[in-house]
């Protein structure tokens, strides 16, 4: 879904507006010929001496600073995901991207105003340490994580392999704060991950995110499985938040005949409009294919899950996706800041949008939202096989995914329904 774009002109003219200030805003919009744009500026320029004259607190005015904070209020003005991103924010938007960066390998979420933790990835620094599932990220480094973003405290965590971190948790079997001292590794995230046959002849694999290793990732989970003996796929982009749409289109490419429509996508001028055909070499995967969604598939996740379902080329089992039909285009900008910026819509081959609609399975299980955090984190530990041992460490047995039981259902001959009856 994120493309990096570096245009010359947009890239010049923003990186000239945060070099220079918001004094010089009027001449370079006046480069645009816009009228309207340059009143407008003229107005934010008289609000901008205001401020810096009358505010109370003079160390708070500095203009960069401002400029800054104007630059990602209008972003974040136009929808949720267009944002103006600064160095740190944009370095580690680079390592989602590329799969590698240097960290504690805890997943978390937000909650409350507190970001917590969900688990520890399996041989990292995180679990080494102690961190357990519901913990709650108190400090980092002495500076109180109350009320930031997962972002912003994923900053925080993250730095340099070899370096320490000090982090103080909340635990509710402890009256007291968990204070642990951690030193940094480098974090891989594999993006394909839990590849196994569920059965003896189905396999299964889930995409976590869509990035840069993705589609080989795929390719070679695919290749092991075939050769243990796998004649038909489910593949789990359950909770999966997206990524590349370029990832998103070599996944898809294998199921595609050389030539064949798998999306495309429409800005804002008729020309803008641009076909993914696939360029597959070699034997198609034609075998038959499940793919489970849920609320928290989106993007990338939709434009698999939307194209598989549009060419009758898999069955769509679990719940209504999220429903994020826009591309993100990543824009360099100097002093290693960045643009995420909303320049597209995609759709099916047949011209749906799932966009503020999602895509609708064609067998519906809906699970609570309670057995979905419990069934992910399961997914997530396959390393802790025995029962016992997984309630001791997690405080929950664990619980059947009843969205994956009809997905192998329907691959060994029949619909969950069917098979109940």
């Amino acid at each position: 879904m994120l493309k990096r774009i570096l245009t010359l002109s947009t890239g010049m003219i923003l990186g000239s507006l945060l070099a220079m200030g918001l004094v010089h805003l009027v001449q370079l919009i006046g480069l645009w010929g816009d009228r309207d744009a340059t009143k407008s500026a003229d107005y934010y320029r008289k609000v901008l001496a205001e401020v810096r004259e009358r505010y109370v607190d003079p160390d708070k005015v500095e203009s960069e600073e401002l400029t800054r904070e104007a630059l990602k209020g209008m972003l974040r003005s136009l929808d949720p995901y267009s944002d103006f991103m600064r160095a740190p924010d944009y370095d580690s938007l680079q390592e989602d991207i590329d799969s590698k960066f240097g960290g504690i390998g805890v997943q978390i979420e937000f909650r409350e105003s507190w970001v917590v933790v969900i688990a520890p990835m399996s041989g990292t620094p995180g679990e080494r340490a102690g961190i357990l599932r519901g913990d709650r990220i108190l400090e980092v480094d002495d500076e109180s994580m109350r009320g930031l973003s997962i972002n912003q405290v994923v900053s925080r965590m993250r730095g340099d392999p070899g370096e320490s971190v000090d982090i103080v948790l909340a635990r509710e079997s402890e009256d007291d704060p968990v204070e642990v001292s951690i030193v940094r590794e480098i974090i891989k995230v594999e993006s394909v991950t839990n590849v196994a046959l569920v059965q003896p002849t189905i396999g299964y694999l889930r995409i976590a995110q869509f990035s840069a290793p993705t589609a080989s990732e795929m390719r070679a989970a695919v290749t092991d499985l075939r050769a243990r003996g796998m004649t038909s796929l489910i593949i789990d982009v359950r909770n999966n938040p997206g990524g590349l749409l370029s990832s998103a289109k070599e996944v898809l490419k294998p199921f595609f005949a050389a030539g064949e429509l798998m999306v495309y996508t429409e800005g804002r001028n008729a020309d803008d409009r641009r076909e993914f055909l696939s360029s597959h070499e070699g034997e198609l995967w034609d075998f038959p294919l499940v793919v489970l969604i849920n609320n928290g598939s989106a993007s990338a996740s939709e434009i698999l899950a939307g194209a598989l379902k549009d060419t009758s080329k898999a069955r769509i089992i679990g719940e209504t996706s999220f429903g994020k039909g826009s591309v993100q285009s990543v824009i360099g900008l100097p002093n290693g800041e960045g643009l995420r910026l909303t320049t597209g819509r995609y759709y099916t081959p047949s011209g749906v949008t799932v966009n503020e609609v999602g895509v609708s399975p064609d067998e519906e299980i809906v699970m609570s939202p309670e057995d979905d955090l419990n069934v992910t984190l399961q997914r997530r530990r396959p390393d802790i096989s025995d029962p016992t041992v997984f309630e001791e460490r997690f405080g929950f047995a664990p619980i059947t995914d009843r969205q994956l039981e009809a997905a192998i259902a329907y691959l060994q001959g029949g619909s969950r329904e069917e098979t109940e009856e």
